[in-house]
């Protein structure tokens, strides 16, 4: 386990060509690259796969993980076209081809916030690819929402609401990568975390340009993820027909399923007591747990 923790893991491309553009999923390989993989893991909105490198590391020991930089962050280099953007679709289809992309058995599809979500909509489209979903306190509406999300003129919510206003207003530029970890360690979402954990977001989240640093997912992509909402997570969750185990923040959920969701028998909803959002964070233990149960 100590040796998995020392261990990088590697970095791979897949090139992906869909309708959303042609480029580049850059993706970290984490375990023995002789075996096939046992999971893929995606990361949140607005941070990247390294983020996630130390809940993870310790895995590889016994699984090997793919974890990618969801388009718009990281290393990946797929083009962010905000117009006329109506949801989480192209998220979806990357995975799709990160999936089509594996040889091998069916694979576990997990993430946190939106990568959880967008891991159930990748999980509906090839099925026969993944084995079952672990999803981390999802960003799925009531169904009444999700239903009226749908409808063409409000699938995109107003730009004033305030994950998007504060989106907007993030800072996306630093003299240094010490300047950036003092403005962000233990304030806003970054409280609680540990400095590796911080550092490993930092050493993902920004790129040199030659005028100082700047965060590898702009903040208005950030906003676009929020402000976009018109893809349908209990559709998919209904499509997939693979066991789909949520586990939801007990304070400040996005996660709006309730234990024994009806029709939807495969998926069964844990509440991560005193956990926030951000209890894969500050609770890795839970989530290593749930994602070695899920992929032996």
């Amino acid at each position: 386990m100590d040796a998995a923790r020392l261990s990088p893991p590697r970095r791979m491309t897949v090139p992906i060509d869909n309708r959303w553009g042609v480029g580049e999923l850059s993706v970290l390989d984490f375990g023995d690259p002789k075996r096939p993989v046992d999971l893929v893991f995606c990361h949140a909105n607005g941070f990247n796969a390294r983020t996630y490198r130390s809940i993870l590391a310790p895995l590889a020991s016994s699984l090997r993980i793919l974890a990618p930089d969801l388009r718009g962050h990281g290393a990946t280099t797929l083009p962010t076209n905000r117009q006329g953007r109506k949801g989480w679709q192209d998220h979806r289809d990357d995975l799709v081809a990160l999936l089509d992309s594996l040889d091998g058995p069916p694979v576990v599809i997990a993430g946190h916030s939106m990568g959880a979500t967008s891991a159930i909509l990748a999980a509906a489209e090839r099925p026969a690819k993944v084995s079952r979903v672990v999803a981390l306190d999802p960003v799925i509406w009531r169904r009444w929402v999700v239903a009226a999300l749908q409808l063409p003129l409000i699938s995109r919510l107003p730009g004033h609401i305030p994950l998007v206003k504060g989106a907007l207003r993030r800072r996306s530029r630093f003299d240094s990568r010490e300047q950036a970890l003092a403005a962000y360690r233990n304030r806003g979402a970054f409280k609680g975390w540990s400095d590796i954990m911080v550092v490993d977001y930092l050493g993902a989240g920004l790129t040199e340009d030659g005028e100082g640093f700047a965060l590898t997912c702009p903040p208005e992509w950030e906003a676009s993820n929020y402000s976009v909402q018109g893809h349908d997570p209990w559709k998919a969750m209904r499509d997939s027909g693979r066991p789909i185990r949520i586990l939801k923040a007990e304070a400040h959920s996005t996660c709006a399923v309730k234990a024994a969701p009806r029709g939807l028998p495969l998926v069964s909803v844990e509440t991560v007591e005193g956990g926030t959002h951000f209890f894969p964070m500050l609770r890795p233990d839970i989530v290593r747990d749930a994602l070695f149960d899920a992929a032996v």
